[in-house]
Protein backbone atom coordinates (compact mmCIF):
# COMPACT_ATOMS: atom_id res chain seq x y z
CA UNK A 1 0.00 0.00 0.00
CA UNK A 2 2.82 2.06 0.28
CA UNK A 3 4.46 1.28 -2.64
CA UNK A 4 1.38 2.44 -4.51
CA UNK A 5 0.90 5.67 -2.46
CA UNK A 6 4.23 7.05 -3.46
CA UNK A 7 4.16 5.54 -7.14
CA UNK A 8 0.97 7.47 -7.56
CA UNK A 9 2.54 10.54 -5.95
CA UNK A 10 5.94 10.64 -8.19
CA UNK A 11 3.39 10.01 -11.29
CA UNK A 12 1.66 13.31 -10.39
CA UNK A 13 4.93 15.42 -9.62
CA UNK A 14 6.89 13.90 -13.11
CA UNK A 15 3.49 14.76 -14.92
CA UNK A 16 3.13 18.12 -13.47
CA UNK A 17 7.12 18.70 -14.03
CA UNK A 18 6.31 17.74 -17.54
CA UNK A 19 3.91 20.37 -18.08
CA UNK A 20 6.32 22.84 -16.16
CA UNK A 21 8.85 21.88 -18.35
CA UNK A 22 7.17 22.54 -21.54
CA UNK A 23 6.01 25.54 -20.44
CA UNK A 24 10.07 26.71 -19.76
CA UNK A 25 10.65 25.38 -23.13
CA UNK A 26 8.52 27.10 -25.02
CA UNK A 27 8.57 30.25 -23.25
CA UNK A 28 12.26 31.10 -22.20
CA UNK A 29 14.53 29.03 -23.66
CA UNK A 30 12.35 30.17 -26.73
CA UNK A 31 11.87 33.61 -25.99
CA UNK A 32 8.27 34.06 -26.75
CA UNK A 33 6.91 37.24 -27.39
CA UNK A 34 3.03 37.20 -27.33
CA UNK A 35 3.31 41.07 -28.87
CA UNK A 36 4.89 39.87 -32.44
CA UNK A 37 2.85 38.29 -34.97
CA UNK A 38 3.41 33.94 -34.95
CA UNK A 39 4.56 34.75 -38.97
CA UNK A 40 8.32 33.42 -40.02
CA UNK A 41 8.45 36.53 -42.56
CA UNK A 42 7.08 39.88 -42.04
CA UNK A 43 5.23 40.23 -45.45
CA UNK A 44 3.36 36.73 -44.26
CA UNK A 45 -0.52 37.02 -42.80
CA UNK A 46 -1.81 35.10 -40.23
CA UNK A 47 -4.83 32.90 -40.55
CA UNK A 48 -7.87 33.43 -38.27
CA UNK A 49 -10.94 31.61 -38.47
CA UNK A 50 -13.88 32.16 -36.94
CA UNK A 51 -16.66 31.21 -36.09
CA UNK A 52 -20.12 32.09 -33.82
CA UNK A 53 -22.19 29.83 -31.96
CA UNK A 54 -25.61 31.30 -30.84
CA UNK A 55 -26.49 30.05 -27.46
CA UNK A 56 -29.45 32.57 -26.66
CA UNK A 57 -31.14 35.34 -28.53
CA UNK A 58 -32.30 37.53 -25.16
CA UNK A 59 -34.15 40.76 -26.87
CA UNK A 60 -34.69 42.88 -29.61
CA UNK A 61 -35.79 45.98 -28.29
CA UNK A 62 -36.92 47.90 -31.01
CA UNK A 63 -36.88 51.78 -29.23
CA UNK A 64 -33.12 51.49 -28.93
CA UNK A 65 -32.70 49.17 -31.80
CA UNK A 66 -30.37 46.97 -30.01
CA UNK A 67 -29.98 43.33 -30.67
CA UNK A 68 -29.09 41.59 -27.00
CA UNK A 69 -27.52 38.01 -27.91
CA UNK A 70 -25.36 35.53 -25.61
CA UNK A 71 -22.69 33.85 -27.96
CA UNK A 72 -19.26 31.65 -27.79
CA UNK A 73 -16.75 33.47 -30.72
CA UNK A 74 -14.63 30.59 -32.08
CA UNK A 75 -11.08 31.65 -32.72
CA UNK A 76 -8.28 29.37 -34.52
CA UNK A 77 -5.17 30.15 -35.60
CA UNK A 78 -1.71 28.61 -35.94
CA UNK A 79 1.51 29.60 -33.96
CA UNK A 80 4.02 27.79 -35.15
CA UNK A 81 6.10 28.96 -31.79
CA UNK A 82 4.64 26.75 -29.94
CA UNK A 83 4.53 23.64 -31.73
CA UNK A 84 6.50 20.68 -29.72
CA UNK A 85 7.29 17.28 -30.02
CA UNK A 86 4.93 15.51 -27.67
CA UNK A 87 7.73 12.22 -27.15
CA UNK A 88 10.07 14.89 -25.76
CA UNK A 89 7.82 15.66 -23.06
CA UNK A 90 6.00 12.19 -21.83
CA UNK A 91 3.09 12.40 -24.59
CA UNK A 92 1.98 15.62 -23.71
CA UNK A 93 -0.91 16.42 -26.58
CA UNK A 94 -2.89 19.69 -25.15
CA UNK A 95 -1.36 22.35 -23.27
CA UNK A 96 -4.17 24.91 -21.53
CA UNK A 97 -2.81 28.59 -21.59
CA UNK A 98 -3.93 31.69 -20.29
CA UNK A 99 -5.12 34.07 -22.60
CA UNK A 100 -2.72 36.94 -21.25
CA UNK A 101 0.07 34.77 -22.02
CA UNK A 102 0.00 33.74 -25.94
CA UNK A 103 -0.43 36.18 -28.87
CA UNK A 104 -4.23 37.26 -30.01
CA UNK A 105 -5.94 38.47 -33.21
CA UNK A 106 -8.03 40.98 -31.05
CA UNK A 107 -11.01 40.64 -33.48
CA UNK A 108 -13.99 42.56 -31.55
CA UNK A 109 -17.73 43.01 -32.73
CA UNK A 110 -17.40 45.95 -35.20
CA UNK A 111 -21.16 47.30 -34.63
CA UNK A 112 -21.64 47.06 -30.99
CA UNK A 113 -24.13 49.43 -29.36
CA UNK A 114 -22.49 50.31 -25.85
CA UNK A 115 -19.32 50.48 -26.51
CA UNK A 116 -18.05 46.93 -24.81
CA UNK A 117 -15.40 45.10 -26.94
CA UNK A 118 -14.10 42.52 -24.19
CA UNK A 119 -15.52 39.35 -23.91
CA UNK A 120 -17.30 38.23 -20.78
CA UNK A 121 -15.04 35.74 -19.77
CA UNK A 122 -11.25 34.92 -20.74
CA UNK A 123 -11.19 31.52 -20.89
CA UNK A 124 -8.26 29.50 -21.80
CA UNK A 125 -6.25 28.87 -24.81
CA UNK A 126 -5.82 24.85 -26.06
CA UNK A 127 -2.98 24.43 -27.96
CA UNK A 128 -1.52 21.28 -29.33
CA UNK A 129 1.63 19.91 -30.28
CA UNK A 130 1.55 21.40 -33.94
CA UNK A 131 1.14 25.09 -32.75
CA UNK A 132 -2.78 24.79 -33.45
CA UNK A 133 -4.48 27.50 -31.25
CA UNK A 134 -8.02 27.02 -30.13
CA UNK A 135 -9.54 29.83 -28.27
CA UNK A 136 -13.42 30.13 -27.32
CA UNK A 137 -14.65 32.69 -25.37
CA UNK A 138 -18.10 33.80 -23.81
CA UNK A 139 -19.36 36.80 -24.72
CA UNK A 140 -22.94 38.61 -24.25
CA UNK A 141 -23.22 41.10 -27.20
CA UNK A 142 -25.21 44.15 -27.24
CA UNK A 143 -25.52 44.86 -31.70
CA UNK A 144 -27.16 47.78 -33.71
CA UNK A 145 -30.08 46.27 -35.50
CA UNK A 146 -31.72 48.49 -38.18
CA UNK A 147 -35.37 47.92 -37.23
CA UNK A 148 -38.09 48.06 -39.91
CA UNK A 149 -41.42 48.55 -38.69
CA UNK A 150 -43.52 48.63 -42.28
CA UNK A 151 -45.77 45.71 -41.08
CA UNK A 152 -45.32 45.59 -37.67
CA UNK A 153 -46.64 43.68 -35.76
CA UNK A 154 -46.51 41.10 -38.51
CA UNK A 155 -42.32 41.88 -39.45
CA UNK A 156 -39.55 40.09 -39.98
CA UNK A 157 -36.04 41.93 -38.92
CA UNK A 158 -32.13 41.58 -40.55
CA UNK A 159 -29.39 42.35 -37.72
CA UNK A 160 -26.17 41.65 -38.26
CA UNK A 161 -22.71 40.85 -35.69
CA UNK A 162 -20.03 42.53 -37.59
CA UNK A 163 -16.42 40.89 -36.56
CA UNK A 164 -13.45 42.89 -37.58
CA UNK A 165 -9.76 43.38 -36.13
CA UNK A 166 -9.51 46.98 -34.73
CA UNK A 167 -5.25 46.16 -34.35
CA UNK A 168 -4.18 44.45 -37.75
CA UNK A 169 -4.90 45.18 -41.20
CA UNK A 170 -5.82 42.82 -44.29
CA UNK A 171 -1.82 42.11 -45.00
CA UNK A 172 -1.17 41.56 -41.31
CA UNK A 173 -4.15 38.61 -40.87
CA UNK A 174 -6.70 36.88 -43.00
CA UNK A 175 -10.02 36.51 -41.31
CA UNK A 176 -11.53 33.13 -42.93
CA UNK A 177 -14.40 31.17 -41.83
CA UNK A 178 -14.10 27.96 -40.03
CA UNK A 179 -13.57 25.03 -42.05
CA UNK A 180 -14.36 21.54 -41.13
CA UNK A 181 -14.04 18.75 -42.27
CA UNK A 182 -14.65 14.61 -42.35
CA UNK A 183 -12.92 11.37 -43.31
CA UNK A 184 -14.28 11.75 -47.04
CA UNK A 185 -15.08 15.56 -47.32
CA UNK A 186 -14.33 19.17 -46.11
CA UNK A 187 -16.44 22.20 -46.44
CA UNK A 188 -16.65 26.05 -44.76
CA UNK A 189 -18.99 26.46 -42.12
CA UNK A 190 -21.28 29.62 -43.64
CA UNK A 191 -23.79 29.83 -40.93
CA UNK A 192 -24.10 30.63 -37.30
CA UNK A 193 -23.97 27.47 -35.04
CA UNK A 194 -27.13 26.51 -33.19
CA UNK A 195 -26.59 23.63 -30.60
CA UNK A 196 -30.36 22.26 -30.04
CA UNK A 197 -29.37 20.98 -26.65
CA UNK A 198 -28.26 24.45 -25.25
CA UNK A 199 -29.97 26.69 -27.08
CA UNK A 200 -32.71 28.68 -25.34
CA UNK A 201 -35.57 29.91 -27.90
CA UNK A 202 -36.85 33.21 -27.40
CA UNK A 203 -40.96 33.78 -27.08
CA UNK A 204 -41.35 36.82 -29.28
CA UNK A 205 -38.97 36.30 -31.99
CA UNK A 206 -38.14 33.17 -34.23
CA UNK A 207 -34.93 32.16 -36.15
CA UNK A 208 -35.62 31.91 -39.93
CA UNK A 209 -31.90 32.36 -41.20
CA UNK A 210 -28.83 32.69 -39.87
CA UNK A 211 -25.77 32.66 -42.94
CA UNK A 212 -22.18 34.09 -42.51
CA UNK A 213 -20.04 35.89 -44.92
CA UNK A 214 -16.67 37.45 -45.59
CA UNK A 215 -16.85 40.48 -46.88
CA UNK A 216 -13.70 42.56 -48.74
CA UNK A 217 -14.23 45.84 -49.35
CA UNK A 218 -11.80 46.76 -52.30
CA UNK A 219 -12.34 50.47 -52.46
CA UNK A 220 -10.64 50.58 -49.15
CA UNK A 221 -7.04 50.11 -49.40
CA UNK A 222 -5.51 46.97 -47.33
CA UNK A 223 -3.52 48.56 -45.31
CA UNK A 224 -7.06 49.57 -43.39
CA UNK A 225 -8.34 47.58 -41.04
CA UNK A 226 -11.76 48.04 -43.01
CA UNK A 227 -10.54 45.94 -45.76
CA UNK A 228 -12.16 42.93 -44.33
CA UNK A 229 -14.67 41.54 -42.03
CA UNK A 230 -16.60 38.36 -41.12
CA UNK A 231 -20.39 39.18 -40.67
CA UNK A 232 -23.09 36.57 -39.75
CA UNK A 233 -26.75 37.52 -40.26
CA UNK A 234 -29.17 37.11 -38.43
CA UNK A 235 -32.64 37.13 -39.79
CA UNK A 236 -35.73 36.64 -37.24
CA UNK A 237 -39.50 36.61 -37.61
CA UNK A 238 -41.12 38.35 -34.53
CA UNK A 239 -44.30 35.60 -33.40
CA UNK A 240 -47.52 38.26 -33.53
CA UNK A 241 -49.72 36.14 -31.54
CA UNK A 242 -48.85 38.28 -28.19
CA UNK A 243 -50.26 41.74 -30.37
CA UNK A 244 -53.14 39.35 -31.49
CA UNK A 245 -54.67 39.01 -28.66
CA UNK A 246 -53.66 41.81 -26.41
CA UNK A 247 -54.08 44.59 -29.62
CA UNK A 248 -55.20 43.87 -32.49
CA UNK A 249 -58.25 41.87 -31.43
CA UNK A 250 -59.54 44.71 -28.57
CA UNK A 251 -59.01 47.35 -31.68
CA UNK A 252 -61.36 45.57 -33.76
CA UNK A 253 -64.12 44.77 -31.23
CA UNK A 254 -64.26 48.76 -30.10
CA UNK A 255 -64.22 49.40 -33.44
CA UNK A 256 -66.90 47.65 -34.01
CA UNK A 257 -68.68 49.36 -31.32
CA UNK A 258 -68.49 52.58 -33.26
CA UNK A 259 -71.16 51.38 -35.64
CA UNK A 260 -73.95 50.23 -32.80
CA UNK A 261 -74.26 54.69 -32.18
CA UNK A 262 -76.59 54.69 -35.02
CA UNK A 263 -78.75 52.19 -33.88
CA UNK A 264 -79.24 54.55 -30.66
CA UNK A 265 -82.36 56.52 -29.63
CA UNK A 266 -81.72 60.90 -31.28
CA UNK A 267 -82.97 61.50 -27.36
CA UNK A 268 -80.52 59.38 -25.70
CA UNK A 269 -77.31 60.95 -24.56
CA UNK A 270 -75.57 57.55 -25.04
CA UNK A 271 -74.72 58.01 -28.44
CA UNK A 272 -71.91 60.87 -27.70
CA UNK A 273 -70.78 58.83 -24.67
CA UNK A 274 -70.02 56.04 -26.94
CA UNK A 275 -68.88 57.66 -29.82
CA UNK A 276 -66.27 59.28 -27.32
CA UNK A 277 -65.63 56.46 -25.43
CA UNK A 278 -64.21 54.49 -28.66
CA UNK A 279 -62.20 57.62 -29.69
CA UNK A 280 -60.48 57.95 -26.22
CA UNK A 281 -59.57 53.55 -26.78
CA UNK A 282 -58.12 53.91 -29.80
CA UNK A 283 -56.11 56.83 -28.76
CA UNK A 284 -55.14 54.45 -25.37
CA UNK A 285 -54.27 51.81 -28.41
CA UNK A 286 -51.79 54.07 -30.08
CA UNK A 287 -49.92 55.24 -27.37
CA UNK A 288 -49.43 51.75 -26.36
CA UNK A 289 -47.62 50.83 -29.93
CA UNK A 290 -45.90 53.78 -29.90
CA UNK A 291 -43.85 53.12 -26.83
CA UNK A 292 -42.68 49.59 -28.54
CA UNK A 293 -42.02 51.29 -31.79
CA UNK A 294 -38.28 53.44 -32.71
CA UNK A 295 -38.89 56.90 -32.77
CA UNK A 296 -38.51 57.55 -36.84
CA UNK A 297 -39.99 59.23 -39.47
CA UNK A 298 -38.62 56.69 -42.21
CA UNK A 299 -41.81 54.65 -42.48
CA UNK A 300 -45.30 54.23 -40.44
CA UNK A 301 -45.99 50.65 -39.44
CA UNK A 302 -48.92 48.93 -40.64
CA UNK A 303 -51.33 48.62 -37.12
CA UNK A 304 -50.51 52.39 -37.06
CA UNK A 305 -52.09 52.91 -40.16
CA UNK A 306 -55.07 51.09 -39.37
CA UNK A 307 -55.60 52.59 -36.19
CA UNK A 308 -55.29 56.25 -37.49
CA UNK A 309 -58.18 55.26 -39.87
CA UNK A 310 -60.39 53.39 -37.54
CA UNK A 311 -59.95 56.85 -35.68
CA UNK A 312 -60.42 59.33 -38.63
CA UNK A 313 -64.06 57.04 -38.93
CA UNK A 314 -64.80 57.48 -35.14
CA UNK A 315 -64.41 61.38 -35.47
CA UNK A 316 -66.95 61.69 -38.35
CA UNK A 317 -69.26 59.29 -36.46
CA UNK A 318 -68.87 61.90 -33.47
CA UNK A 319 -69.49 65.17 -36.33
CA UNK A 320 -72.69 62.68 -37.12
CA UNK A 321 -73.94 62.23 -33.63
CA UNK A 322 -73.09 66.72 -33.14
CA UNK A 323 -75.61 66.77 -36.41
CA UNK A 324 -78.17 64.55 -35.48
CA UNK A 325 -78.41 65.79 -31.98
CA UNK A 326 -78.76 69.15 -33.29
CA UNK A 327 -81.23 68.72 -35.22
CA UNK A 328 -83.09 66.88 -33.04
CA UNK A 329 -83.51 69.12 -30.57
CA UNK A 330 -84.49 71.80 -32.73
CA UNK A 331 -88.32 73.65 -32.59
CA UNK A 332 -90.26 75.74 -34.37
CA UNK A 333 -90.08 78.39 -31.62
CA UNK A 334 -86.10 78.65 -31.81
CA UNK A 335 -85.31 77.33 -35.53
CA UNK A 336 -87.42 77.93 -38.99
CA UNK A 337 -86.72 75.26 -41.43
CA UNK A 338 -85.36 76.70 -44.71
CA UNK A 339 -86.58 75.73 -48.23
CA UNK A 340 -83.86 73.69 -49.67
CA UNK A 341 -83.81 71.46 -45.85
CA UNK A 342 -87.52 71.12 -47.45
CA UNK A 343 -87.11 69.89 -50.64
CA UNK A 344 -84.21 67.99 -49.88
CA UNK A 345 -85.45 66.01 -46.64
CA UNK A 346 -89.19 66.00 -47.79
CA UNK A 347 -88.72 66.11 -51.70
CA UNK A 348 -85.94 64.22 -52.82
CA UNK A 349 -84.26 62.38 -50.38
CA UNK A 350 -87.58 59.99 -49.80
CA UNK A 351 -87.60 59.52 -53.59
CA UNK A 352 -84.21 58.22 -53.41
CA UNK A 353 -84.86 55.63 -50.20
CA UNK A 354 -88.37 55.00 -51.89
CA UNK A 355 -90.12 56.21 -48.74
CA UNK A 356 -93.40 57.07 -49.24
CA UNK A 357 -95.83 59.03 -46.46
CA UNK A 358 -98.79 56.78 -45.15
CA UNK A 359 -102.20 57.55 -45.92
CA UNK A 360 -105.02 58.37 -43.09
CA UNK A 361 -106.50 55.37 -41.97
CA UNK A 362 -110.48 54.90 -42.44
CA UNK A 363 -112.22 55.30 -39.45
CA UNK A 364 -113.90 52.11 -38.05
CA UNK A 365 -117.02 52.44 -36.12
CA UNK A 366 -117.01 50.59 -32.69
CA UNK A 367 -120.39 50.88 -31.92
CA UNK A 368 -119.86 53.62 -29.70
CA UNK A 369 -122.68 56.46 -30.48
CA UNK A 370 -121.02 59.69 -32.13
CA UNK A 371 -119.87 62.84 -29.72
CA UNK A 372 -121.22 66.34 -30.96
CA UNK A 373 -119.00 68.11 -33.73
CA UNK A 374 -118.84 70.96 -30.50
CA UNK A 375 -117.61 68.94 -27.96
CA UNK A 376 -115.25 66.72 -30.36
CA UNK A 377 -113.74 70.44 -31.67
CA UNK A 378 -112.53 71.04 -28.70
CA UNK A 379 -111.60 68.21 -27.01
CA UNK A 380 -109.73 67.65 -30.49
CA UNK A 381 -107.72 70.93 -30.45
CA UNK A 382 -106.82 71.08 -26.95
CA UNK A 383 -104.83 67.30 -27.70
CA UNK A 384 -103.33 68.50 -31.36
CA UNK A 385 -101.99 72.29 -29.30
CA UNK A 386 -100.38 70.21 -26.23
CA UNK A 387 -99.01 67.39 -28.88
CA UNK A 388 -97.20 69.97 -31.15
CA UNK A 389 -95.57 71.74 -28.05
CA UNK A 390 -91.90 69.77 -27.98
CA UNK A 391 -89.83 69.77 -24.31
CA UNK A 392 -87.57 72.43 -25.86
CA UNK A 393 -90.09 74.98 -26.26
CA UNK A 394 -91.53 74.33 -22.66
CA UNK A 395 -88.12 75.35 -21.51
CA UNK A 396 -87.28 78.62 -23.22
CA UNK A 397 -91.41 79.35 -23.09
CA UNK A 398 -90.48 81.64 -19.99
CA UNK A 399 -87.55 82.92 -22.11
CA UNK A 400 -89.57 83.67 -25.12
CA UNK A 401 -92.13 86.14 -23.15
CA UNK A 402 -89.13 88.05 -21.83
CA UNK A 403 -88.05 88.98 -25.24
CA UNK A 404 -91.43 89.61 -26.36
CA UNK A 405 -91.61 86.27 -28.94
CA UNK A 406 -94.73 85.46 -27.77
CA UNK A 407 -96.34 85.03 -31.12
CA UNK A 408 -94.86 83.64 -34.19
CA UNK A 409 -95.25 85.56 -37.71
CA UNK A 410 -95.70 81.88 -39.30
CA UNK A 411 -97.06 79.16 -38.16
CA UNK A 412 -95.30 76.47 -36.72
CA UNK A 413 -94.45 72.88 -39.19
CA UNK A 414 -97.90 70.45 -38.08
CA UNK A 415 -99.68 72.67 -36.39
CA UNK A 416 -103.24 72.73 -37.62
CA UNK A 417 -105.86 75.40 -38.02
CA UNK A 418 -107.67 73.91 -35.07
CA UNK A 419 -104.59 74.16 -32.70
CA UNK A 420 -104.80 77.89 -33.68
CA UNK A 421 -107.92 77.97 -32.87
CA UNK A 422 -107.58 77.29 -29.39
CA UNK A 423 -104.33 79.20 -29.22
CA UNK A 424 -106.99 82.13 -30.20
CA UNK A 425 -109.01 81.04 -27.66
CA UNK A 426 -106.44 81.16 -24.76
CA UNK A 427 -105.18 84.99 -25.77
CA UNK A 428 -109.12 85.87 -24.99
CA UNK A 429 -109.92 85.84 -28.96
CA UNK A 430 -112.06 82.59 -28.72
CA UNK A 431 -115.57 82.95 -28.42
CA UNK A 432 -117.85 80.93 -25.80
CA UNK A 433 -118.82 80.67 -22.48
CA UNK A 434 -116.99 78.66 -19.75
CA UNK A 435 -113.61 79.12 -21.31
CA UNK A 436 -111.14 79.36 -18.78
CA UNK A 437 -107.22 80.40 -19.52
CA UNK A 438 -104.89 79.87 -17.06
CA UNK A 439 -101.79 82.45 -18.25
CA UNK A 440 -99.27 80.81 -15.68
CA UNK A 441 -99.13 77.13 -16.33
CA UNK A 442 -100.99 77.22 -19.78
CA UNK A 443 -103.74 75.17 -18.46
CA UNK A 444 -107.12 74.49 -20.79
CA UNK A 445 -110.94 73.81 -19.01
CA UNK A 446 -114.04 74.07 -20.36
CA UNK A 447 -116.93 73.58 -18.58
CA UNK A 448 -119.14 73.60 -21.56
CA UNK A 449 -117.46 70.37 -22.69
CA UNK A 450 -119.29 68.72 -19.81
CA UNK A 451 -122.54 69.75 -21.87
CA UNK A 452 -121.90 66.89 -23.90
CA UNK A 453 -120.95 64.06 -21.85
CA UNK A 454 -123.38 61.66 -20.42
CA UNK A 455 -124.28 61.59 -17.05
CA UNK A 456 -122.79 64.99 -15.58
CA UNK A 457 -124.42 67.64 -14.47
CA UNK A 458 -124.32 70.83 -16.50
CA UNK A 459 -124.29 74.48 -15.06
CA UNK A 460 -125.40 75.82 -18.80
CA UNK A 461 -128.29 73.36 -18.92
CA UNK A 462 -129.68 73.98 -15.77
CA UNK A 463 -129.05 77.69 -16.70
CA UNK A 464 -131.02 77.24 -20.14
CA UNK A 465 -133.92 75.20 -18.50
Amino acid sequence: MILYLFSSTLGECWGRNEEERLINHLFKERGYNKDLRPVERQQDAVDVYLALTLSNLISLKEVDETLLTNVWIDHMWTDYRLSWNSTEFDGIDMLRLPPSMVWLPEIVLENNNDAQFQVAYYSNVLVDPTGLCYWLPPAIFRSSCSINVNYFPFDWQNCTLKFTSLTYNAKEIKMLLKEEADETSKWTVEWIIIDPASFTENGEWEIIHRPAKKNMYKHIPMESNKHQDITFYLVIKRKPLFYIVNIIIPCVLISFLASLVYYLPADSGEKMTLSISVLLAQSVFLLLISQRLPETSMSVPLIVKYLMFIMVLVTVVVLNCVVVLNLHFRTPSTHVMSDWTKRFFLERLPRILRMSQPGDAEPQWDGALPRRSSSVGYIAAAEEYYTVKSRSELMFEKQSVRHGLTTRSTPAAGTSRIALSVKHAQSGRARGAGVIVNSSKKTLTSERMRCHLPNLSCPCKQAHH
